[in-house]
């Protein structure tokens, strides 16, 4: 999966028109394979820009089935050679000659999130952010705390993490289609610029002195999980202003990183620090 490519192109850079074609298009997520695409599809949570097929593809039910749930859906239905295709779905070893641009609400790059929260300060804000998490169960499930708890939004890279597919929306129970998810092509470079927005940057760590006690609820944060077994990167430990803790009874030396998100998207709902 990723980021729909269908977005126009036009001199106009500066103009109203563009903009709003432009937020509209960062919006799409591209979806492709024949069982995650059906998947996708039968969620009805979904909204469908655009179904693209392999004009190649011999007659199969499923995709039958596909284009019906499409159609029903309002979508435009796009014929491709495989070539054209594979430039859509970025894996033509693996879309089986079928993608689908869905729209997704809260999917945005971070840096129109940050242009957004300048112009209507919050006087406090949570964001998670993760670093190198690759088990798409824990990524599903992160985005579905995300989703249902009080974070402001979840900051995921493009590389390095889990690829959002069709377990990581098995996983997260549909919820990937309207959780805030904000894209990042590098996590330290969009740290950076939380940091410049008057953002604390927060990692996770179990080793950390302080703990996640210390941290107000007031304020702006980005709280960084790392990886599984090697916990948050050199590179982004670096960049934080500080590494907190949660503490543990009874010898327990850690939390799975989908449940320590989920502690952290509750922080300002139950009214803890």
């Amino acid at each position: 999966m990723n980021k729909g490519k269908t977005e126009p192109d036009s001199p106009l850079r500066d103009s109203d028109d563009y903009q709003r074609k432009k937020a509209f298009f960062d919006q799409l997520l591209t979806v492709y394979g024949r069982k995650p695409v059906l998947e996708a599809l039968q969620d009805s949570s979904t909204r469908v820009f655009r179904l693209h097929l392999a004009d190649s593809n011999r007659p199969a039910s499923i995709l039958d089935d596909i284009r019906q749930l499409a159609e029903t859906k309002g979508a435009e239905v796009v014929f491709h050679d495989r070539q054209s295709l594979s430039r859509i779905s970025r894996n033509s070893k693996q879309d089986q000659g079928v993608a689908v641009d869905l729209v997704c609400s809260g999917y945005q790059d971070h840096g129109a999130f940050l242009d957004q929260i300048e112009q209507n300060e919050a006087p406090f804000m949570d964001v998670i952010a993760l670093d190198r998490i690759t088990n798409p169960q824990n990524l599903g499930m992160i985005i579905r705390s995300v989703c249902a708890g009080g974070a402001r939004a979840l900051l995921l890279p493009e590389k390095g993490c889990a690829r959002l597919d069709a377990l990581v929306i098995k996983a997260s129970a549909g919820t990937l289609f309207r959780a805030p998810i904000l894209r990042c092509k590098s996590l330290p470079q969009a740290l950076q610029a939380f940091r410049q927005q008057g953002f604390d940057i927060y990692g996770l760590s179990s080793h950390a002195d302080a703990t996640l006690s210390e941290v107000g609820t007031m304020g702006k944060n980005v709280f960084v999980l790392g990886n599984e077994t090697e916990g948050v990167s050199r590179e982004v430990s670096n960049l934080c202003n500080r590494l907190v803790s949660i503490p543990m009874n009874n010898g327990v030396e850690s939390l799975n990183v989908a449940v320590t998100a989920s502690l952290l998207s509750y922080r300002s709902m139950l009214g803890q620090s």
